[in-house]
């Protein structure tokens, strides 16, 4: 098995946050593993935290608001506002965290992934960009690059038993 390539860069200039990530799975199941509501809760969150979907619409326009539950059951919520797809390629949305009744705590982060294959081999190119310098060094403070390692590996160990 290749290694299989890891970057995360952050860029305080820019208020940006670079993640390139690759998968030996094709470039649909990795779409569908990002953009399926019972995909997302087998994997988006960190160990020994689980992802619990309250509500999903896949659109332009939609959103997901979901939690990320410790073991003890806090919950933290968080909302994907979706700003553009196109499908199995790219996929833009406001990401934020939420209080339980929906109501953001802004200014979020903008994500763009794009999603590409060669050769069997999906990458992700994630774009997090934050308006305020100051939510992006808290978010690294709180373990964002850990986190987010993580939860990238356990959807490599998950994609195996995804069936297109």
């Amino acid at each position: 098995m290749k290694n299989l390539q890891f970057d995360f860069t952050v860029d305080k200039a820019t208020k940006t946050v670079f993640i390139t990530r690759e998968f030996a799975a094709n470039q649909s199941l990795v779409w569908d593993a990002f953009t399926k509501q019972e995909l997302l809760d087998q994997w988006w969150a960190p160990k020994p935290f689980a992802s619990k979907t309250k509500a999903m619409d896949f659109k332009v326009g939609g959103r997901r608001f979901y939690a990320m539950i410790s073991p003890e059951g806090n919950e933290i919520w968080a909302m994907h506002q979706y700003t553009s797809i196109t499908p199995k390629t790219n996929l833009k949305y406001l990401n934020a965290f939420a209080d339980k009744d929906e109501n953001p705590q802004l200014p979020g982060s903008d994500w763009d992934l794009t999603f590409t294959e060669k050769n069997g081999i999906t990458t992700v190119s994630i774009t997090i960009y934050n308006d305020s310098l100051e939510r992006m060094e808290k978010m690294i403070e709180m373990g964002f690059k850990e986190g987010f390692t993580m939860t990238l590996n356990e959807l490599d160990n998950l994609l195996p038993h995804f069936k297109n």
